[in-house]
């Protein structure tokens, strides 16, 4: 399976590193925008790609690769993903999908009628400690409430309150702590849970329009999710499930899910630590290798059904709060 890299930011650096260490992949081109020409030709000296590309749609003609991973800013995933699908190519487009729903369900239709496999890189959805938890659920019995929480200080903030507002800050780039963390918290509730009934968010909104953290709450029958993220403050972040009968507790930042417990009424608690690799990317290139090799379209399907939903739960939520995108 070969893959073109698209990007030459932090999330495609750390995307290199990881496929570095997936047998079955290799990575053939970093395609990069002319102006970042000297950033893709020394990440692909690090890390031994023969190829550099900085015009995207040649690269897309010449099909040189199987796939496209796209981890570039969250404004264009639709545009570079709908091209790429035109011209014949398989997509990874990393979290968050789209900018709106519409943009979703397009670029779904679109590979579908192209027979091009269409995946969302969303990292805690491949891990070995998300199945670990997906087993435990059925022992809490009828849940009542989930809290999820993924705060972090942003590098970037500082530079944002003298107002240099990197991408991770832009409305009209497709930022914000709803779409850059919090869409973390969202995809495991809808994995678990599916479509909630109603969906509300509360946001601190700062100076340009961009939401900097927020409170998502959902509501689905017989129980209540909140979702916290925060991009100007930091926190303890977890990810938490309490049922009639127990509880199940997953400590560290909900993309990384590095270890859960689960505490069950009367009974001692236990704690597991079954993520195999050190890298959090590892596992899902691992997953969508084996899906292409073995041609499970029904897998792409669930996956794309639960990036449709969170697509639909982020913009209603967003659009509720006032915040307005280049794409609405």
């Amino acid at each position: 399976m070969k893959i073109a890299v698209v990007g030459t930011g932090m999330i495609a650096r750390e995307a290199l590193t990881a496929l570095q260490q997936v047998e079955g992949i290799e990575v053939v081109t970093i395609c990069a925008r002319p102006h970042s020409r000297d950033k893709a030709r020394a990440l692909a000296q690090e890390f031994g790609v023969p190829q550099v590309a900085t015009d995207y749609g040649a690269m897309l003609t010449a099909h040189g690769a199987d796939f496209v991973y796209l981890g570039i800013v969250n404004s264009v995933h639709f545009d570079y993903a709908r091209q790429a699908i035109a011209a014949g190519w398989h997509v990874i487009v990393e979290k968050p999908f789209t900018s709106t729903l519409a943009e979703a369900e397009e670029l779904i239709a679109r590979a579908r009628a192209a027979g091009c496999y269409l995946f969302e890189a969303v990292t805690p959805l491949f891990l070995p400690n998300y199945q670990g938890i997906l087993e435990a659920l059925p022992q809490l019995g009828l849940i009542r409430l989930v809290q999820a929480n993924f705060s972090q200080y942003s590098s970037r903030y500082d530079r944002y309150l003298a107002r240099d507002v990197a991408p991770a800050f832009d409305p009209s780039l497709s930022g914000g702590a709803l779409y850059d963390l919090n869409v973390y918290n969202l995809e495991l509730i809808v994995s678990f849970f599916g479509r909630p009934k109603s969906a509300s968010y509360t946001a601190n909104i700062g100076f340009n329009g961009i939401d900097t953290s927020g409170i998502l709450t959902l509501r689905y029958d017989g129980f209540a999710a909140t979702a916290v993220a925060a991009k100007d403050s930091d926190s303890p972040s977890f990810f938490m499930i309490q049922g009639e009968s127990g509880w199940i507790r997953a400590d560290g930042t909900p993309n990384e899910l590095a270890s859960f417990t689960v505490g069950l009424r009367g009974r001692q608690e236990k704690s597991y630590a079954l993520n195999c690799h050190e890298h959090r990317m590892v596992p899902e290139f691992e997953a969508m290798r084996d899906i292409f090799a073995r041609k499970d379209y029904l897998s792409v399907e669930e996956g794309l059904q639960t990036s449709r939903t969170v697509m639909a739960v982020m913009e209603k939520a967003r659009l509720m709060a006032g915040i307005q995108f280049r794409a609405d």
